[in-house]
């Protein structure tokens, strides 16, 4: 299976088991296996670097299995086929979100002039807010 240009995965990191699925599809849905569960063997995968492979365990959260697979399933769809493609792109999508390597932001401090200006702006917003309360009658 193709991810990109530069990785490609082998048919053997992958295996597809069926069984039957919940969701539309009437009688048909209790005699054909239409759920497809796609595992991917991820640690043992020689395609992928290690550093690709711990942004993937973090990215598929509750996916990753201890054994270091990746477990997606796939039950929207009346067909197997139908089924089988959208597990293959979501293994997909996850591997080329794990490709992308993180920007970290570089931690700045708001300058003097800006703090001031916030500063005064509270004060000037205060002030509006304190001529909405209730007039007071100091002619008694």
């Amino acid at each position: 299976m193709k991810i990109n240009n530069l990785i490609q995965l082998e048919p053997s990191e992958i295996t597809e088991r069926f069984s039957k699925s919940s969701g539309p599809g009437g009688q048909h849905i209790n005699k054909v296996d239409t759920k497809v569960e796609l595992r991917f063997s991820a640690m043992k995968s020689p395609n992928l670097s290690q550093s690709v492979k711990d942004r993937l365990k973090v990215i598929a959260g509750n996916k990753w299995n201890q054994k270091g697979e990746i477990v997606i399933t796939a039950e929207k769809y009346r067909s197997q086929s139908r089924n089988r493609e959208l597990a293959k792109s979501k293994l997909v999508s996850l591997i080329l979100k794990a490709l992308e390597k993180p920007v970290y932001r570089l931690k700045t401090r708001p300058s003097k002039l800006v703090k001031v200006r916030r500063s005064d702006e509270k004060q000037r917003r205060s002030k509006i807010k304190a001529m909405r309360g209730r007039v007071r009658d100091d002619q008694n």
